[in-house]
């Protein structure tokens, strides 16, 4: 999708599962793999950044349409960059691919999904022009047990 100076952006496949487990701190590469390969069947992606070894970095968005803007709205429910690559510019980046793939879908709006102890994270929101929203509610859907 984009490169910059060895940094290449693109969509995540099966075979950086491996590498974006441990991004992630996941136990299951292959679970990994299978997800993102669901998650491409969906309305959404994966994309990655990667150089000359494990993946540096991943953003993952999915769009929705709701009842307000007549366009789909895009949301960021995963943005990591290795703790060591920070500071390159690679969650700018990715951030930058995220968009370009969110006005392919035809969406107007992007959301950046973020918990609330992510301090550094929302700094970074607010660098990069979003602005603080509502909170979000969450409950699981079945009885734990």
């Amino acid at each position: 999708m984009a490169s910059r100076y060895g940094l290449e952006i693109r969509t995540a496949a099966a075979a950086d599962a491996p590498g974006l487990a441990g991004l992630l701190g996941l136990a299951d590469p292959r679970a990994l793999a299978e997800q993102l390969a669901a998650l491409h069947q969906t309305s959404g992606t994966a994309l990655v950044a990667t150089d000359w070894g494990p993946p540096s970095g991943l953003v993952v968005l999915h769009w929705y349409r709701g009842l307000g803007p007549p366009q789909p709205t895009a949301q960021i429910t995963t943005l990591v960059v290795r703790p060591e690559d920070r500071r390159r510019g690679i969650g700018r980046l990715l951030l930058k691919a995220a968009a370009q793939a969110a006005r392919s879908a035809g969406c107007g709006l992007i959301e950046l999904r973020a918990p609330a102890p992510a301090v550094s994270l929302q700094a970074f929101a607010g660098a990069t022009g979003f602005t603080p929203a509502a909170a979000c509610w969450v409950r699981p859907l079945r009885k734990a047990g």
